[in-house]
């Protein structure tokens, strides 16, 4: 598993937890040999690509990206001031929030999709929790 982060949002990086996070995750799914791409943007930006992709003209905490190249797995983007605010409005702390937000990009990237249905919706979340609570 390699992991490439382009910090763009001037955001502190603890490089090894996310590496932590994304061996324990990818290893879960069975897919501990791709390289994921993170990247953390801005507020503006991530609104930019969240129009651009999935049609919805507000910033979100986190957009998935699947690459599917040769063990390449694909790219996650997470807003830093989405996740702060999200954090403090769900009573987390902001560790905890990106760890969460992390997760789900990943799982994103490993097929799993909660807009699918009830059924997957609840099958991500089982998913979600599960790696979050092996890791924080």
């Amino acid at each position: 598993m390699k992991l490439e982060i382009n910090n763009l949002a001037g955001f502190k990086i603890n490089l090894k937890s996310f590496a932590q996070v994304a061996k324990i995750v990818l290893k879960g799914e069975n897919r501990g040999t791709e390289t994921v791409s993170l990247a953390f943007v801005d507020k503006e930006e991530i609104k930019k690509l969240n129009k651009k992709f999935r049609k919805k003209n507000k910033p979100t905490d986190v957009l998935s990206f699947d690459l599917s190249e040769d063990k390449y797995l694909g790219e996650i983007i997470i807003c830093p001031e989405v996740v702060k605010e999200n954090a403090q409005k769900y009573g987390a702390s902001e560790k905890e929030e990106i760890t969460k937000v992390f997760i789900h990009g990943i799982l994103h990237l490993c097929g799993y999709d909660h807009e699918k249905s009830k059924a997957e919706e609840k099958r991500m979340e089982e998913k979600e929790k599960k790696y979050l609570s092996a890791i924080i």
